[in-house]
């Protein structure tokens, strides 16, 4: 190198990199410093930044001398800033990943269509006209990269994008990101016109044979000269850098997937067509390998892409042997929760499924429970209880879930639970950390139960009995003991002990006079297990003298070793002769009776025989004081009664001594009385006030007064009091044994009164026959609300359980989610409410079920949810529409809602007005002309006779109706 050239290059780069003479891009350009610059490790501007500066400086109209704008000039300044632009992508080497993560859509819209202009494009020619096989190799990759960006580009525009938390408000910057915005969505909406067309091109590239190439900044170097000079070497197949065919292949295969997925939901046939390209896409990496230099797949996103699409259309070779995974997918789109259960048992075997994946689908099923779907409850519990199994299993701790769900426990729940429990643990191979993890768990739950007969359920269960020793099975039952101080001495049957005696000599004694009432086989055997607990010195089959069998039995069952069996097995045998003696089994099979005419021809509404109503009637006036009488037979035959309206006996026909004696009787006699009494007169109703006060007192809790260490007085309530004729859990079971709809109406509506007249309530439940109760009541301190709150909500499940179509116990559930402030699932409500009173709103909906207070929660929901253009069409609902509450909805900016698309369900001409003026006046011209065509509907003239005005109301209110439901159903 001579000294003069060494001089020319250090003076060279000692250069700023912006000389205060000319612009930077143009002293990149003359001085041949963009490669230079490019080069650099860290460049500052970014490659990105040039690019974004080069196209808006090139794109910047001009002014003429008499002030007006004009369109950028094409001059030799802007074709030197475009080229600079495309030179960077190049040197980018136009990867799309890169481009699309730093380019907003204007912009990358912008070099991608300068690229297809200086790759001889010819503009206006549809690229699905023009045959690739025959174009030069540069020409037909920048058609297939501007093609591929467009179906990316729609694709990613699907995606739910995070919105960006605004700055202080500055109107320069609004403006510009508003401007920006309509650009895009111009841009999009005619890339969405053309998807069609640019799907076919990419398909057709599949079917090349040959390599491309994509410039370089050389090419695009040369091509800035006379374009005579370069022709022979830019179209030739050796220009600019190569691609190869499997690369090209590779990226269109994962583009056409990707768009070919998102049409997947609303045409699920295309999904086929996704994972034909999914799977191809995944051929072809592993043909490249991982040292391709132009072919970039997200490999991770592939493989869940794949994945989903063997869920969704899996294939011959695939069906057969799904992973778990895909199973759960499948059964959770088809409903069949039973089989997501059986994969959930059979992975805690297998421990294949994650632990956060099992709780997704927990948490989608709970929300579904939520929004009114109660059928899930019992598979959530399922599901929850193989969680927690699992985790247990893993040393984790038991989750809240599911002793919530398990606070109420009952046979089926203790059943289910123990089945996880076995067929989530192999005791041949299990370790001793699983086993001792599985019993810990198993005492655990026994600890926590208060109901003796589920705590033998589990102690006897084999799976207890295989993990624990003898000796912590008795350590189990000394705590249970130790930890409850009495038992219940309620001569009553009951389902099951409160407490454990504490005294051994008094409570064997308490116990073996419960042994002698009992005739249940299933407590006996608990009230055996208990005795034997307590001392192995006594013979309980000698409680009773009346206990005797024939010695021809007895001498065999009597020579049984096992003392538990051999009482157990003598008890059985001596009540069921006791009872054949008495007669007893007639009751037990009229009760038989009655629930197979239940659970046959009475559930067709088939009016039971004569006899057995006689039967049943008899059973009731029945007197024999030497026998203990099953109070549920009496629970069943006072629901019968009712449920086939024999009002007329269980009022005026019924003994007196049994109203007295039997708590059933003589609530079935009110209830009867109440439903007869119903048409008559508000003053005639004297049976609902007395039914009223049952209700009350059976609500109510006992108070008692203690003097604390210092000396002041406080109040203790006690739950489930004696005041009432039964305990409420009791008055709650008879009710669901009902199942006439009037019945359940009387029963629902008082309960309803009852939550409603105490004084912290906000938002009243509505209900019919409400009435015909009092409105207050003299001691309010003594009821217990919050049992009553929970009865409700149980008495509306279980009733929508019987007629899930009953309109006025939808709109019950519906106040009830409103007044907790669930305003979608109130929502779902009143709209199946007025649904199935109107043939899903191809009638109108009765005025009695749609009242203003109706629709003004609905309008609520509305308003809570942020759907601001529902609420504006609801306040025409209303008798006199709610301008005021329309007027100020639509002036809401953040709307949830469709917004514009819903002015079609408007009929009201002034909100149509206010409308117009409103968009107007933000200068939303397309909302505008919107609305200004809704108006022009000739059906709204006000010139309209008022038949055809109403005609055209009821078809929006129909329209607006069905759209609603499916939105919230």
């Amino acid at each position: 190198m001579s000294a003069e050239a060494a001089d020319r290059e250090a003076a060279t780069s000692s250069r700023p990199c912006t000389p205060p003479q000319t612009c930077w891009f143009e002293f990149l350009l003359e001085e041949s410093l963009l490669e230079k610059h490019l080069r650099k490790p860290c460049p500052d501007p970014a490659p990105v930044q040039l690019i974004v500066q080069f196209l808006e400086q090139a794109s910047k109209p001009s002014v003429n001398e008499q002030n007006q704008v004009q369109p950028p000039p094409d001059n030799k300044r802007n074709r030197i800033l475009k080229l600079l632009a495309l030179k960077v992508a190049a040197h980018l080497k136009w990867d799309l990943d890169i481009l699309e993560k730093s380019l907003s859509v204007p912009v990358l819209n912008m070099l991608l269509n300068e690229l297809l202009c200086i790759s001889k494009v010819p503009p206006g020619t549809k690229h699905v006209d023009m045959d690739l096989a025959t174009l030069p190799p540069t020409t037909a990759m920048a058609i297939l990269l501007y093609n591929r960006w467009a179906i990316r580009t729609i694709v990613q525009s699907s995606f739910p994008v995070k919105q960006v938390k605004p700055g202080p408000p500055q109107l320069s910057v609004m403006n510009q990101m508003q401007q920006e915005k309509e650009l895009t969505e111009n841009i999009l909406k005619v890339l969405k016109e053309q998807a069609a067309d640019s799907i076919l091109v990419l398909e057709a590239a599949l079917k090349l044979n040959k390599d491309l190439y994509v410039h370089t900044m050389r090419t695009l170097d040369l091509l800035a000269m006379e374009p005579g000079m370069v022709n022979g070497e830019t179209e030739s197949s050796t220009a600019g850098l190569e691609i190869k065919t499997e690369e090209m292949q590779c990226q269109v295969c994962y583009d056409l997937g990707a768009v070919y997925f998102q049409q997947g939901s609303t045409n699920l046939a295309v999904y086929e067509n996704a994972r034909e390209k999914f799977f191809r896409t995944k051929e072809l990496i592993a043909e490249i390998g991982s040292l391709s230099l132009h072919c970039t797949i997200d490999e991770k996103r592939l493989a869940g892409y794949c994945q989903a699409c063997d869920v969704l259309v899996p294939s011959d070779s695939t069906s057969q042997q799904l992973t778990p995974y895909s199973q759960v997918h499948i059964y959770l789109r088809s409903g069949n929760y039973q089989e997501v259960v059986k994969v959930f048992i059979e992975d805690n075997l297998a421990f294949s499924l994650p632990v956060q994946f099992r709780q997704s689908v927990l948490r989608e099923l709970f929300q579904k429970a939520q929004l009114g779907n109660e059928a899930l409850d019992e598979i959530c519990f399922k599901i929850c209880a193989c969680n927690t199994v699992r985790d247990i299993l893993e040393g984790r701790t038991i989750s809240v879930q599911f002793n919530q769900l398990f606070l109420r426990p009952n046979k089926e729940k203790i059943d289910f639970l123990l089945e996880v429990c076995s067929r989530s643990i192999n005791l041949e191979k299990a370790s001793e950390s699983l086993k001792g993890n599985m019993a810990a768990f198993l005492k655990n739950v026994c600890l926590g139960l208060e109901d003796l007969q589920y705590v033998f359920m589990i102690s006897s269960h084999e799976l207890f009995i295989t993990l624990l020793k003898d000796e912590e099975r008795k350590l189990l039952v000394d705590q249970m003991r130790k930890r409850s101080p009495r038992v219940n001495l309620c001569i009553k049957p009951v389902t099951s002990f409160y407490d454990i005696p504490a005294s051994a000599s008094v409570n064997i004694g308490q116990l073996e006079h419960q042994l002698i009432l009992s005739v249940d086989p299933w407590r006996i055997r608990q009230i055996l297990i208990e005795l034997h607990g307590m001392t192995s010195e006594r013979q309980f089959w000698t409680v009773s003298n009346k206990w005797e069998i024939p010695t021809v039995y007895s001498t065999v069952i009597l020579g049984i070793k096992d003392n538990l069996t051999r009482d157990l097995v003598y008890i059985l045998m001596a009540k069921g002769l006791h009872c054949s003696t008495v007669k007893v089994m007639l009751n037990e099979m009229l009760l038989l009776d009655i629930h197979t005419h239940e659970a046959g021809t009475g559930q067709s509404g088939e009016r039971p025989p004569s006899d057995l109503i006689s039967r049943v009637r008899g059973y009731l006036e029945m007197r024999l004081p030497d026998i203990p009488l099953r109070q549920v037979i009496a629970e069943e035959c006072v629901a019968f009664m009712l449920n086939w309206t024999e009002n007329e006996y269980l009022t005026l026909q019924v003994p007196t001594f049994l109203l007295q004696s039997n708590p059933y009787v003589k609530l079935g006699q009110l209830l009867a009385a109440t439903c007869r009494e119903l048409p008559g007169p508000k003053e005639s109703r004297r049976t609902a006030k007395d039914l009223w006060e049952v209700v009350v007192q059976i609500c109510s809790v006992s108070s008692q007064h203690k003097r604390g260490n210092d000396g002041r007085v406080s109040l203790i309530k006690q739950r489930e009091s004696t005041l009432g004729i039964m305990y409420r859990s009791e008055l709650l079971s008879f009710i669901k044994k009902l199942r006439e709809p009037l019945v359940l109406t009387i029963i629902l509506s008082l309960f309803v009164k009852l939550h409603n007249v105490r004084e912290d309530i906000v938002n009243d439940i509505t209900a019919e026959h409400i009435s015909i109760w009092p409105s207050s009541i003299p001691n309010l301190q003594s009821v217990d609300f919050e049992a009553v709150a929970i009865t409700v909500k149980e008495l509306v499940r279980y009733t929508l359980s019987i007629n899930p179509n009953n309109h006025s116990w939808l709109i019950i559930q519906a106040d009830i989610y409103f007044a907790t402030n669930q305003y979608s699932a109130a929502l779902h409500y009143y709209l199946q409410a007025g649904a199935v009173c109107s043939d899903f709103f191809n009638k109108a909906v009765p005025p009695d079920v749609y009242t203003d207070q109706v629709i003004k929660r609905m309008i609520k929901c509305c308003s809570l949810l942020n759907c601001h253009t529902q609420v504006a069409i609801l306040c025409q609902f209303l008798r006199e529409i709610d301008y005021k509450t329309a007027f100020k909805s639509l002036q809401e900016q953040n709307s949830h809602d469709a917004m514009d698309s819903y002015y079609d369900y408007i009929w009201d001409v002034t909100i149509l007005e206010y409308l117009t003026y409103l968009h107007h006046k933000r200068g939303e011209t397309d909302k505008r002309q919107i609305a200004i065509k809704a108006i022009g509907q000739t059906e709204l003239n006000a010139s309209n006779p008022e038949e055809v005005l109403q005609l055209a109301a009821q078809r929006r209110k129909k329209k607006f109706l069905q759209a609603m439901a499916k939105l919230y159903f």
